[in-house]
């Protein structure tokens, strides 16, 4: 028998593809919103990739023009704000900061709030490490209210002080600093 020529043979065959796909096609109905919503949410994300990749692009592109800031200019710390030091008296307790209008540090109000909590408490509470009176009932913030006032020394005597009795891990950490910084500006009152 002689073969049926080639165009017969392709759309008889195209005949029965296309019967199995209708045949199978309720099948595929089910399946169709899925597939969709899946195909939508691949093409957003891979929207969403290149204008990502767009932005780190312009950003290095940019950079180049404009430095970036190290530190934002609405940030300020302790170690930035210049305050007055304060005098000693004579029995070896540091006076509270002088009254101003208004203060530029932020810390101002409470460090001379705990200056006359410390005043008024001193005859209350045993003498702690370099003259703090009821140092051991102070609370961390009252600590670092008063820590631009001690000198180098003081504050190596309260950290040795810590160690050996409470060994507050936020204590030490927060003196460390204040030691450090104080050695880093060279100054030894803490200014």
């Amino acid at each position: 028998m002689k073969p049926l020529p080639l165009p017969l043979r392709v759309a008889a065959g195209l005949a029965v593809t296309t019967a199995e796909r209708v045949r199978e096609l309720p099948k595929q109905l089910l399946g169709l919103p899925v597939t969709a919503v899946s195909q939508v949410l691949q093409f957003s994300m891979r929207v969403q990739q290149h204008v990502t990749e767009l932005a780190i692009k312009g950003d290095d592109a940019l950079s180049a023009l404009r430095p970036v800031e190290d530190t934002p200019s609405w940030a300020t710390f302790d170690e930035d704000v210049d305050v007055p030091a304060p005098r000693p008296e004579t029995n070896g307790h540091a006076q509270p900061l002088p009254e101003f209008d208004e203060s530029p540090d932020p810390w101002a109000e409470e460090e001379r709030a705990l200056a006359e909590d410390h005043r008024d408490g001193e005859n209350d509470s045993a003498e702690g490490p370099a003259g703090i009176a009821g140092y051991d009932e102070l609370t961390l913030p009252q600590l670092r209210a008063r820590l631009r006032q001690l000198s180098l020394e003081q504050l190596e005597e309260i950290l040795a002080y810590e160690h050996t009795h409470e060994a507050r891990a936020s204590f030490i950490g927060m003196l460390a600093r204040r030691i450090g910084n104080v050695h880093k500006t060279g100054d030894e009152e803490g200014q």
